[in-house]
């Protein structure tokens, strides 16, 4: 366990002098800190990358991603074949007298990835950083902490000490703290982390080369020793087991106790051991995510129990929310004001994800046996109702991150796409027969949308000018076999039926924001008020007076 010296991007501090100014100091390069870093060199952003540790941290971490995760890496760059990947099938909870009591379907894949995968983390980290290594306007600095941080009007003052005890002063626009649950920077901000710990220990075991493999993630729901198990990459298994009370971690640790705990599933001369640690798990928030040019995310502001497999993809969904906003302000395509809905929306979604994994934390690790008979006994009775089964098999439980409020125009839609949801993901085929995700074809920049109507010949000129200003496009998304295609014209056939008609009527426009959640949205015939208000939202520079956007479009 620890950390590995010999990854990409490992180099300390000295391998190259730190800037004096940046855009964007990021504190912390793990997961969570290399996709903020990686999102936002991809918009020309300059950034410097610190942490602390000169190489990638070794011992056992997060080991699942949804569909959700894999397509913020996809918006970072990463597919999810650059890294070994595993898909899970189901996840099966069992208990130890009623047999199973609950299966949640995870087979397929749902907008262009699959629905759950098992990974492991420095495979995901090395790739991330080799990304790094690539980017111009990014540079990292390991083996390089931080001392202090002073907030002034226009930037941030930060102090950094290298391996060597140089000490350094960084001038920030903005500060994005990523450093773990124990943050530095939410410290030095003043932040409180509310929550609980979990009195109960937990042993984790990677072992590699199992006799008796699964192909799936279960959950051993006995008090007397509650046992998640799963599968992942490259061969490897992890088991996680309760300790009792009065148990210890040389105890629990050692080759003796884990023989027996083993036992089951083959002896230590079937498996290979490959790392073991005792954790304590947490349920967290910070009392906001940001604090004048200074941002939390991942667990330097919140921390998820496990048992949903949450913790990391909350973190990539914070990055995701927050850094097209710092790029946008950064680069003047909006204003500082949407700044202040990172806060707005990421807080109530982590909130309702933590109180999902502590609910399923109840049925994992019952008091006693009668509880245990009790709610597992109830969940097998309430998946005899088909509409309740279907709302737990097919993850209708799981809270959908969508917004009540923040960065979106209010009002109801007339389509199944909510404004403040996320657009789905589908295939596309281009004028010229290539197929893509319709993710990589809208681009990290706010798109307005045509679905089967050519919006773009629709836009008043002015219109059209300002949405350039913002650094925005239009594309048109046709059904399949519709003909809209012009040489001068971005347009894609929905090769699915993913957009039409399952999601928005024939003749719709919706503008997407580059983290793409649905901005605003209407009839085509609409386009110029629908993008004139959007762009009010965001603050995002016109190039023209108000009263030179026409309200209304023309008659097509």
């Amino acid at each position: 366990m620890g950390r590995d010296g010999g990854d990409v991007g490992t180099a300390g501090a000295g391998a190259c002098a730190l800037p004096s100014s940046v855009d964007v100091l990021v504190v912390g390069c793990g997961p969570v800190g290399a996709t903020i870093a990686n999102l936002l060199g991809r918009d020309g952003v300059r950034v410097l990358v610190i942490d602390k540790a000169t190489g990638i941290f070794t011992a056992p971490r997060a080991i699942a991603l949804d569909n959700e995760a894999l397509r913020i890496l996809q918006l970072a760059g990463v597919a999810d074949t650059d890294f070994e990947t595993v898909a899970i099938p189901y996840v099966r909870m069992r208990s130890p007298w009623l047999g199973e009591f609950g299966r949640v379907n995870t087979l397929g894949s749902l907008d262009g990835h699959p629905k759950l995968v098992t990974f492991y983390q420095p495979d995901l980290e090395r790739c991330l950083r080799a990304r790094l290594a690539a980017c111009d306007t990014v540079q990292t600095a390991f083996g390089t902490t931080l001392v202090g941080l002073d907030q002034q009007r226009e930037h941030v003052v930060a102090t950094l000490e290298t391996a060597e005890a140089n000490r350094h002063h960084v001038r920030a626009r903005y500060v994005v703290g990523v450093d773990g649950a124990s943050s530095l920077v939410r410290q030095l901000i003043g932040q409180a982390f509310d929550g609980k710990t979990f009195a109960e220990d937990w042993l984790i075991v990677d072992a590699r080369h199992v006799r008796m493999p699964i192909d799936h993630v279960e959950f051993i729901c006995d008090h007397r020793r509650p046992t998640p198990h799963m599968m992942a990459p490259g061969a490897r298994e992890r088991w996680e087991f309760m300790l009792r009370p009065g148990e210890t971690r040389a105890e629990m640790e050692s080759d003796t106790r884990i023989r027996e705990l083993l036992a089951p599933w083959g002896g230590l001369d079937d498996m290979e051991i490959e790392r073991k640690a005792v954790y304590r798990f947490h349920a967290r928030t910070v009392k906001a995510f940001s604090q004048g040019r200074v941002f939390l995310a991942g667990d330097a502001a919140h921390i998820t129990p496990p048992f949903v497999g949450q913790g990391l993809v909350a973190g990539l969904r914070d990055a995701a929310n927050l850094c097209w906003k710092l790029a946008s302000v950064i680069q003047g395509r909006a204003a500082p004001h949407i700044l202040d809905t990172y806060d707005q929306e990421r807080r109530p979604h982590v909130t309702a994800m933590i109180g999902l994994a502590k609910l399923m934390g109840k049925l994992v690790m019952p008091r006693n046996a009668g509880v245990a008979l009790a709610t597992h006994g109830l969940m097998r009775l309430m998946r005899l109702v088909p509409p309740l089964r279907a709302h737990f098999d097919e993850l209708g439980i799981k809270p959908k991150n969508a917004f009540r409020r923040g960065l979106f125009v209010p009002g109801r839609s007339k389509t199944r796409l909510a404004r403040g949801t996320v657009l789905p993901q589908g295939w596309v085929r281009g004028r010229d027969g290539d197929l893509r995700l319709s993710d990589d074809v809208f681009g990290a920049r706010v798109v307005l949308i045509g679905f089967g109507a050519d919006v773009g010949a629709m836009l008043d000129p002015a219109v059209l000018t300002a949405l350039k200003a913002a650094g925005g496009a239009v594309v048109q998304i046709a059904h399949r076999g519709q003909r809209l295609h012009r040489a001068e014209r971005c347009c894609w056939e929905d090769l699915e039926g993913v957009f039409m008609p399952r999601a928005v009527p024939f003749g719709w426009a919706t503008v997407v924001r580059p983290d793409k959640t649905i901005l605003h949205d209407g009839p085509a015939s609409d386009a110029n008020r629908i993008v004139r208000e959007a762009l009010s939202l965001i603050g995002a520079p016109t190039g023209v007076s108000a009263s030179s956007i026409p309200s209304t479009l023309p008659s097509a």
